[in-house]
């Protein structure tokens, strides 16, 4: 089985998370996307301590699918710099892993 990947990025609002969790989903790169709300990030950005109100998505994914994943984020994402950080789990339930291995396959069986 492909490795899965738990890939977090945040966004500066509900409206634009919820916009690029759908992208993600239809163009089958994510097989779910959570959107956390709510989320205050401290930060040094150009040599300044920055606060600001984000919302977290935590991306479900696999490894093959990474990389078209990652491009997709950097075009829709409003910030010069977005955190794209990706986890591989060293654990988790099978099921659910098959489970975004098949939401995640380019081609889909009719």
């Amino acid at each position: 089985m492909e490795s899965v990947l738990l890939v977090m990025t945040n966004m500066p609002d509900a409206t634009s998370a919820e916009q690029l969790a759908h992208a993600l989903v239809n163009a089958r790169l994510a097989a779910c996307v959570n959107c956390l709300p709510g989320v205050r990030s401290v930060y040094r950005w150009q040599g300044e301590v920055e606060q600001a109100e984000e919302t977290t998505l935590l991306i479900k994914t696999v490894q093959g699918r990474y990389a078209e994943l990652e491009a997709a984020i950097r075009k829709a994402h409003p910030y010069q710099v977005p955190e794209i950080i990706a986890i591989a789990p060293s654990a988790s339930w099978p099921a659910y892993m098959q489970w975004i291995a098949q939401e995640t396959r380019k081609e889909v069986d009719v």
